[in-house]
């Protein structure tokens, strides 16, 4: 998970504008972390990037099932 944490965490203080260590906190505190630990999900199968997109979509709706990776909605 360290990776994980690393690679999300710097996606977030990029795109937000803010300290490493508060970009952390925020992804530690997130629903989309416990869901990445949870063990039956198998979420370790997707990319830092694709975490990252649901943790801005937990952010941005308040449920990172919100995503396009989760949901599974077609791209025309």
């Amino acid at each position: 998970m360290q990776n994980f944490d690393s690679e999300v965490s710097r996606l977030i203080a990029e795109h937000r504008g803010i300290g490493a260590m508060d970009a952390l906190r925020l992804f530690l505190a997130s629903e989309t972390r416990s869901m990445l630990l949870d063990d039956d999900l198998k979420m370790w199968h997707f990319s830092p990037l694709a975490i990252y997109d649901m943790w801005e979509n937990e952010q941005a709706t308040g449920d990172p099932r919100n995503s396009l990776y989760l949901r599974g909605d077609e791209i025309a």
